[in-house]
């Protein structure tokens, strides 16, 4: 085995913690906003039940469930990472876990979540540079970059294809972008998800955050119906799929966002439709967009999942 001599990040990248955050659009500085104030929450998203949750997702959908594939993406020499939109650092702490330890570890936010993450990888003991910046301006050098992982991020920004297309400009020949995006859902939930984020849009965080409560308590209702219905057809024009799924589930994926998990506590639901409905960036795409735009950008995909809330790529610059 190789010996990994440690280095923070910043100094092999030649940077500093200091970033200057300007000329960012209205949309962009509120869904920075929105953000920093839900990372800020930690109570809603720290329970061992949430925890062991998004660990099981976030590797079914990168590695196949199969954790050899992160080890072994991870071996050789010491890898720079950059977490390109860390938020509180929850993804990456999860799915890469001890290993972060032998790699140097850059977490960019452009809100003030990236304190959070930096006191939540001290409290864990875990090594970690942090700089508050923009990640569709960064000042790292091109070229430079083993590994990007961007965990529902992109589609935050004012483009999702501008993003993606400039961070791989950060990556060295043969360097990973691991990301995830929204995927674009059926014709009335698009419809009512924007109407709802538009009436939100002139409230405060905190009054948003209150007016998403009774959505909440929906899904909650809904979960409790045990009935299921059966589309026996496709609705192509509606969006809907075809096949058996109970109540909530079908309101969820084709009607409106009303997320519902028993094991989760209330505020823990309401901080991820506080997630999905706050930020005015979120942008919801096409698998053939997301293809199209990695090839323009000369990342060759190794890896594709796609489930029904998203799309995960695994892709190698050429």
């Amino acid at each position: 085995m190789k010996l990994r001599s440690s280095m923070s990040a910043l100094k092999r990248l030649g940077l500093t913690e200091v970033s200057e955050i300007r000329d960012i659009s209205a949309n962009q500085k509120q869904t920075d906003e929105a953000f920093g104030f839900k990372w800020s929450k930690r109570d809603t998203y720290e329970s061992s039940e949430r925890q062991h949750e998004l660990k099981r997702w976030l590797l079914e959908r990168y590695c196949a469930s199969n954790q050899n594939k992160l080890a072994k993406w991870l071996d050789g020499d010491r890898k720079i990472i950059l977490d390109a939109g860390c938020g509180a650092g929850m993804a990456a702490l999860l799915f890469f876990g001890d290993l972060l330890r032998d790699h140097d570890y850059l977490g960019v936010d452009i809100s003030n979540a990236v304190e959070v993450a930096r006191r939540r990888f001290l409290e864990k003991d875990m090594p970690g540079d942090f700089m508050r910046a923009n990640i569709s301006c960064l000042g790292i050098p091109d070229n430079s970059i083993d590994i990007i992982f961007s965990e529902g991020v992109l589609h935050h920004t004012d483009s999702t294809e501008k993003s993606l297309k400039y961070l791989t400009g950060k990556l060295v020949s043969g360097g990973l972008f691991m990301f995830y995006v929204y995927r674009k859902k059926a014709l009335v939930r698009e419809f009512t998800d924007d109407a709802i984020r538009e009436s939100i849009r002139s409230l405060t965080d905190e009054q948003a955050w209150e007016a998403l409560k009774p959505l909440t308590q929906l899904g909650i209702a809904l979960g409790k119906i045990t009935e299921e219905i059966n589309i026996e057809n496709p609705i192509p024009y509606l969006g809907i799929e075809a096949g058996m799924m109970d109540l909530q589930r079908f309101f969820y994926w084709n009607i409106c966002k009303t997320f519902y998990r028993p094991e989760l506590t209330f505020d823990e639901m309401n901080h991820i439709n506080f997630d999905w409905f706050r930020p005015l960036n979120c942008q919801r795409h096409t698998p053939q967009e997301i293809m199209q735009w990695c090839g323009e950008a000369n990342l060759e995909i190794e890896h594709l999942d796609l489930q029904e809330a998203g799309i995960t790529v695994v892709a190698r610059k050429k």
